[in-house]
């Protein structure tokens, strides 16, 4: 079985570098434009199955890729993006450069991340994640052959780096642009990445925080 997991388009907080987490922000005009690059590029494949974070940004992601099938959309919290808190809708670059920002080691020194008041740490979204494709992506296998998900930027790192169990401080190595697909097999019930970080539409948007 084969999954396309995808990171959504660009929204406004992406091109002005601010951290999303669960915030509800919608795609912008470019990050519909991107899907749409996208979801021309995948007219060929037949998806049995789609899933997505039910984030709005995720959901017209997959609603956009996904096209005129007549696939089913499931959303699943366990999808959602870290929760970062009382420090969602902050900057990205004013936390990497002040070590006493609440959100330095969330970017810099991952392993040593404690999250802000109300956010979530790294290893509580990895559970997430797993059990999402315990319980909804492994009973599949045998009966679909290719299944496509939509979700976040941390939230797909932790499921790639779940399956390659890279260590935390190696949370940030791969970069993942808006809309880029991680391609992942399932076979024998054991997950394997084919390929990181494919775009389908030029020169990739935004693929490190």
């Amino acid at each position: 079985m084969i999954l396309y997991l995808f990171r959504h388009g660009e929204t406004d907080w992406n091109r002005a570098r601010r951290l999303q987490g669960q915030s509800d922000i919608p795609l912008n005009e470019f990050g519909r434009e991107l899907a749409e690059k996208t979801a021309d590029a995948l007219r060929d494949i037949t998806f049995d199955r789609a899933f997505s974070s039910p984030l709005g940004r995720a959901v017209e992601t997959a609603r956009i890729l996904l096209g005129a099938r007549n696939v089913p959309l499931t959303t699943d919290k366990r999808l959602m993006e870290i929760n970062f808190g009382d420090c969602e809708g902050r900057g990205f670059d004013e936390a990497k450069k002040d070590p006493g920002h609440p959100l330095y080691n969330f970017f810099c020194q991952p392993q040593d991340y404690v999250p802000p008041a109300g956010g979530e740490t790294f290893q509580a979204a990895a559970a997430r994640s797993l059990a999402f494709l315990q319980e909804q992506i492994l009973p599949l296998e045998g009966r679909c052959e290719t299944i496509l998900i939509t979700a976040h930027g941390a939230l797909n790192r932790c499921i790639l780096n779940t399956i390659t169990e890279a260590p935390l401080e190696r949370f940030w190595q791969t970069a993942l642009p808006n809309c880029a697909a991680s391609i992942l097999s399932l076979e024998n019930g054991r997950f394997r990445i084919i390929e990181e970080s494919r775009v389908y539409y030029g020169e990739p948007v935004n693929g490190r925080p």
